[in-house]
């Protein structure tokens, strides 16, 4: 009964995104400082979570609203919560069944009978078992909590839903998220599933069986792949002196070793930046002899790509470098956009006259769309140009670079209108600002790719969260963070989202039309309505230079 109260509100909690407001009232003139980039908030001491333990003669009121508080501390394995538990039911409480984050300073407790407590508190989010983050809108949920009076008089709890309750204060600290990765299904590049587990604990081994013994969050498992042999599992995971060895089970030793190169190249860059400087992979102790597979890189020039008054290339202050062959087509075209392929010697252009074209290094223009009230087109890794009219969010279409076009059928259910979209550099996903109930979202869905990596559908449509303006553009900032332009003049702004955890709003120059990724999440492209490049450098915008008609977007070096 429990467990079923336990669901539902899970199923409650997963619906709706976190409403991010603040978009008003920002300043409009000095210089701009940003919040932490996710992952990068400094470490609280220790002991800032030892919560109390139960005080004699507390009353059942009081041991449920210690037990709550006492979820700030998973150390050792949540010991101190454990104290507010009736000695037989210590071992049935699972805390790690998932967390249910609220508003900080909500939480309300009655007395329902003698002997159950309930908690109202008003949730902003949700993560299940896996460590997957699910924003919600604001809403109020009741946890219910039965009591007994032990043999020494004490009261402790005999009932509770498993998981914990964080506010959100204190989530970002006690988890923190962590990026587990798959591999595109052509096993060239990595793609994250962004993961929440508590922080001080063996995250090494939480990603290894993240990896080994789970699987990829449902919207994405159709779009990535894994590299685990079948019938092998995990042992344990040791470490010694920064490298960690994966022990596995089942028949790991007779595995291709070409799986097994792909499998270490997960798991090393999963646990890259957790204070592991190298990962080997074991039997019984004894390691294999296993070299690490390659996985091409999503970085981009570290310049911006834009189309100035003295053409289409490479910016650095005021100076530009063309692309040969590229730029000169781009010029004479009258181009409102341009996304850029990878390698920088294809790109998608959306002209003024109308429609979208393809343009090629060797300067060769392919008509691609024509239709009405396209968004601005986006390009993918293999060269593919996506196309969708704004208003028609079903009729979504993929223009590979040899073969018929493809009609994406069934994408973005729900939604009434689609104001941008930007697939991520590795491929496997789609982010878009879409209308949906009257309001803008972002929301993200995995490209389910054939055989020969030809687009046919998209996954799952996954709400990243609600915004409280009008989203104007969007681009991938990194691997797993979105960045969105919303509103208008001096109350624009920029929506900054972890897709699977939190944002940050970031005030802006003034009237930004367009974003483009930098080197890095926080050194991202602004362009505004009068023409202004700017670049996000520390805590404040910088302008690269004026006169900058459209700002481009890149897939990738190549």
């Amino acid at each position: 009964m429990i467990r079923a109260r336990r669901a539902v509100l899970a199923a409650l909690l997963a619906v709706g995104a976190i409403v991010l407001s603040a978009c008003s009232g920002l300043p409009t003139s000095g210089p701009v400082y940003p919040g932490l980039v996710a992952g990068d908030a400094p470490e609280i001491p220790d002991f800032s979570f030892q919560p109390d333990r139960p005080q004699p003669g507390a009353s059942p009121e009081q041991i449920v609203e210690g037990f709550v508080a006492a979820a700030t501390s998973p150390a050792g394995e949540w010991a101190t919560a454990s104290l507010f538990l009736a000695p037989e039911f210590r071992t049935e409480w699972a805390p790690e069944a998932g967390v249910i984050v609220d508003v900080p300073g909500s939480r309300r407790f009655s007395v329902v009978t003698d002997g159950v407590i309930q908690m109202e508190t008003t949730t902003t989010a949700d993560v299940d078992a896996s460590g997957a983050y699910y924003s919600a809108e604001q809403g109020e949920a009741a946890l219910s909590y039965e009591l007994a009076e032990q043999e020494d008089g004490e009261w402790r709890i005999t009932a509770a839903p498993d998981g914990i309750v964080l506010d959100a204060d204190a989530f970002e600290t006690v988890y923190r998220p962590y990026s587990v990765m798959y591999f595109d299904p052509t096993w060239s590049f990595l793609a994250p599933d962004v993961r929440w587990y508590p922080a001080r604990t063996n995250i090494a081994t939480r990603i290894a069986q993240a990896i080994i013994e789970g699987s990829p969050s449902p919207w994405l498992a159709s779009s990535v792949v894994s590299a685990v042999p079948e019938g092998v599992g995990i042992a344990r995971v040791t470490s010694e002196q920064g490298v960690a060895q994966v022990d596995l089970t089942g028949n790991a030793v007779e595995a291709d070793p070409v799986t097994l190169g792909r499998l270490l190249r997960q798991l090393q860059a999963s646990l890259m930046g957790t204070g592991v400087a190298g990962v080997e992979l074991a039997v019984d102790g004894a390691p294999l002899a296993v070299e690490p597979a390659q996985a091409q890189s999503t970085a981009i020039d570290p310049r911006a790509l834009a189309l100035t008054a003295s053409g289409f290339g490479f910016v650095t202050d005021d100076e530009l470098e063309p692309i040969p062959g590229l730029s000169d087509a781009i010029e004479g075209l009258g181009t409102t956009a341009i996304a850029a392929g990878r390698g920088e010697d294809v790109a998608a252009v959306a002209v003024a006259t109308g429609g979208v074209v393809r343009v090629d290094a060797a300067a060769e223009i392919t008509t691609v769309d024509t239709r009405a009230g396209l968004a601005d087109p986006v390009i993918d890794p293999a060269g593919t140009i996506w196309t969708v009219p704004r208003d028609q969010p079903s009729a979504l279409r993929a223009v590979p670079a040899e073969g018929d076009p493809v009609e994406i059928t069934g994408a973005f259910p729900g939604v009434t209108r689609v104001e941008a979209l930007q697939v991520s550099r590795d491929g496997t996903r789609m982010a878009a600002i879409v209308t949906q109930g009257g309001r803008d979202a972002i929301v993200v869905a995995g490209i389910v790719r054939d055989a020969e990596g030809r687009p046919v559908s998209l996954g799952e449509t996954r709400r990243v969260t609600r915004l409280e303006a009008s989203g104007i553009d969007i681009a991938w900032l990194d691997e797993q963070t979105v960045g969105v332009v919303v509103g208008a003049g001096q109350t624009s702004a920029i929506v900054s989202h972890t897709v699977g955890g939190v944002g940050t709003v970031l005030a802006a120059p003034s009237d930004p039309i367009a974003v483009a990724a930098g080197a890095t999440s926080t050194s991202a492209r602004l362009l505004t309505a009068s023409g202004e490049l700017y670049v996000r450098r520390g805590s404040a915008w910088q302008i690269v230079t004026g006169d900058v008609a459209v700002l481009a977007s890149q897939m990738g070096s190549g």
